[in-house]
């Protein structure tokens, strides 16, 4: 009687797969693409490799679900920040999010998006392509709302929406970068602040 009451042997552990990925996403976060082995990711996960692969697929797949979890949760800021009615208020919301995302006491230093495959060899290519893609997605939504800008007369007619784009994206990066590297929110945020004094006035 006892041994009928007991679970078959190779039965499936159930799991939280929500909070899986969200474990997952704060291994990567923390340790980078090729840091993170499929050891450290299974344990902070709570399942087993086979779990793992059953649900998330391999580890490039489970790094692009970790990423979209990251830009649905500590990114949005960026999302956010699109919705505000000038193009300075979208670019101080922008900035203004990504030191507050950066220096969290509950999460790991930096940006997945900027971290994650900086320094990646070979193996870690994929990765490394993926965030590419991922920081040009976000530029380019960032030009698209400042030619629209241009275009309301929020911004000057001699604007260069791209180029804007980029010098914003510039400094938000190298924010991650250096709250990774130990700088504190505070001087990060004089940062975000003096990055602002010359945003061109409307016309």
């Amino acid at each position: 009687m006892e041994t009928r009451r007991k679970a078959p042997i190779g039965r499936p552990r159930g799991f939280d797969a929500d909070e899986a990925l969200e474990h997952a996403m704060r291994v990567f976060w923390e340790q980078g693409y090729e840091g993170a082995s499929l050891t450290d990711l299974t344990s902070a996960m709570g399942i087993t490799r086979t779990s793992m692969y059953a649900a998330f697929g391999n580890k490039e797949e489970l790094f692009r679900k970790a990423l979209e979890r990251y830009t649905e949760g500590p990114a949005s800021y960026g999302a956010r920040a699109m919705r505000e009615p000038t193009a300075r208020q979208v670019a101080t919301a922008f900035l203004n999010g990504s030191v507050r995302a950066t220096t969290r006491p509950d999460c790991p230093t930096g940006c997945l998006g900027v971290q994650g495959a900086l320094a990646a060899g070979d193996p870690g290519r994929p990765a490394r392509d993926t965030l590419s893609a991922w920081r040009d997605e976000h530029t380019s939504r960032l030009r698209d709302r400042f030619r629209q800008a241009v275009d309301e007369g929020d911004l000057p007619p001699g604007t260069d929406p791209g180029l804007l784009a980029r010098y914003l994206m510039t400094v938000a990066n190298g924010i991650a970068v250096q709250a990774a590297g130990g700088a504190t929110r505070d001087d990060l945020q004089r940062v975000a602040d003096m990055a602002l004094l010359n945003w061109p006035p409307p016309e």
